[in-house]
């Protein structure tokens, strides 16, 4: 690693950390969620990196273990539910886990209200609080899997797929996949039948990005999987961001778990902390809700059994991480250099759909997503931040990592690159660079060297020879990363993919 001033400067190639989302336009996102307390934690952190998408909904959705209901007092029941686990027999019923008038994505959005006059202080592009209330809908919320029904999010889903304008359309959903289902099923019940059908198909299956937190209700095995199989499902569940984040952690991030870290950077920052889901905080999502026992503090597995609570995670210190389990379905979106988005396989903020190898050289899905828990966790402690501080030079605000040249490069064997690396900081603090290989997210099978050329002020030059024995179409992952000196200290970065010519 070189460090570098954090004066301004320029080069060719693109930035990150700017303002812009790497593509051009920021990605096209509906957000869907159940009214978890995770996914309540996932929304606050989503809003307060919404200057990075084109949110065009935020849509209520159920899950297997989150209902509406319909009103009416029709009963529901699908075998293997939480409802049925733990020798519990509490369904068929009317409703599950899910409070009547539920409005936990208002409420999130009426704070987003008080703290935006912040928030723009210290980025362009977020969106205004009427804007984004505009774009509240219930989707297919009344009964986990039912796709019988449009509604106004479904509506939304196919209207957005079926439009004119440019790029995918990004579904992430922490919830279950009902919503989506319903638009699908919809446009196939349209146009299955007509001359348009093929041209439908494609553009649709071209068009739809599912990222999901697993199949909460299986409806994309039985129904988007068999009928929709060319739209690109990404399964974006980890561990690092759920209920099992102890399990997941790094030792040297475990301190992002702790109740004094959270106090001091979410809970005791402003409304958005206040909000926020906390071991003991006294909260609960739905009145008498069982397998709800996270706003109990000092009481142990044994006393809240007693109660009659389903502890299905143990208890924690008052005040600690519970969950954002969520949170990865939107991560390799942010706008960090990495550009996880381009493909499952790169992988980023929000995981990688494969396994990474980790320091004791055991390959692991849940280190694909651990490694970078504590760059997220500090960026996220900077953007709580902005939201009480008024002013930009009060605050910290993450370098830019920027590349000479493109990105893609077409390499052959035996090639030598020169990669440029150039970064800056916009409230002038030191950043430290370097240059690494991701050989994780490689196909190409083992590593290269990368020398250094020159340590400037503000440049970062290596070089690296493409191996001999690269076979075309093999790939080569060099990430340039900057972290800035600020408090907390942010990271961004840069890819550079080398794609071998056949």
């Amino acid at each position: 690693m070189v460090a570098t001033s954090g004066a301004s400067a320029s080069a060719g190639g693109s930035d990150h950390r700017s303002g812009g989302w790497s593509g051009g336009d920021k990605p096209r996102v509906i957000l869907m969620h159940d009214p978890e307390l995770d996914d309540q934690n996932t929304l606050v952190r989503y809003l307060l990196y919404s200057n990075e998408f084109n949110t065009e909904g935020l849509v209520y959705s159920s899950s297997g273990v989150h209902w509406a209901g319909d009103g009416e007092g029709t009963l529901w029941y699908v075998p293997g539910r939480e409802y049925t686990r733990f020798g519990l027999n509490l369904c068929p019923c009317t409703s599950w886990r899910w409070k009547p008038g539920e409005r936990f994505i208002e409420e999130a959005v009426d704070i987003y209200a008080r703290v935006y006059p912040n928030l723009r202080q210290h980025a362009g592009g977020y969106p205004s609080p009427k804007e984004l209330r505009s774009r509240i809908y219930n989707g297919n919320i009344e009964f986990d899997g039912d796709i019988s029904k449009d509604t106004a999010g479904s509506n939304l889903v196919r209207q957005s797929l079926l439009d004119n304008r440019p790029g995918p359309v990004y579904l992430l959903t922490g919830a279950g996949q009902s919503t989506i289902a319903r638009a699908l099923k919809s446009i196939k019940d349209q146009y299955e039948n007509t001359p348009s059908w093929p041209r439908i198909y494609q553009k649709v299956s071209q068009k739809a990005i599912i990222q999901s937190f697993g199949d909460q209700d299986g409806t994309y095995a039985s129904y988007i999987g068999q009928n929709w199989p060319d739209i690109e499902f990404r399964q974006m569940s980890t561990s690092i961001w759920g209920y099992g984040a102890r399990n997941a952690v790094l030792p040297q991030d475990a301190r992002y778990l702790s109740a004094a870290w959270t106090k001091a950077n979410v809970s005791d920052v402003g409304p958005f902390g206040e909000y926020y889901r906390v071991w003991g905080d006294g909260k609960q999502m739905v009145e008498g809700d069982v397998f709800d026992h996270f706003g109990y503090s000092g009481l142990t597995t044994e006393q809240l059994r007693a109660m009659g609570y389903v502890v299905w995670t143990p208890p924690q210190e008052k005040g600690s991480w519970i969950s954002e389990g969520d949170t990865s379905i939107f991560m390799n979106l942010v706008d960090n250099g990495l550009r996880g988005y381009v493909d499952a396989s790169y992988g980023g903020w929000g995981g990688r759909d494969a396994n990474d190898v980790d320091p004791n050289g055991v390959p692991s899905r849940n280190y694909a997503a651990s490694r970078w828990f504590g760059a997220a966790q500090q960026d996220f402690a900077a953007r709580m931040r902005w939201t009480v501080t008024s002013r930009h030079a009060k605050a910290n605000h993450a370098p830019t990592a920027r590349v000479a040249g493109q990105l893609d490069r077409t390499v052959k064997p035996g090639q030598t690159v020169l990669l440029t690396g150039v970064t800056s900081d916009p409230d002038h603090d030191k950043v430290t660079s370097g240059w690494w290989q991701y050989t994780d997210a490689d196909t190409y099978p083992g590593t290269v060297t990368i020398d250094q050329i020159s340590r400037g002020q503000h440049q970062n030059v290596v070089k690296i020879r493409v191996p001999a024995d690269a076979a075309p179409g093999q790939t080569i992952h060099l990430v340039l990363q900057a972290t800035d000196d600020g408090a907390p200290a942010l990271t961004s970065y840069q890819r550079v993919v080398l794609t071998v010519r056949g």
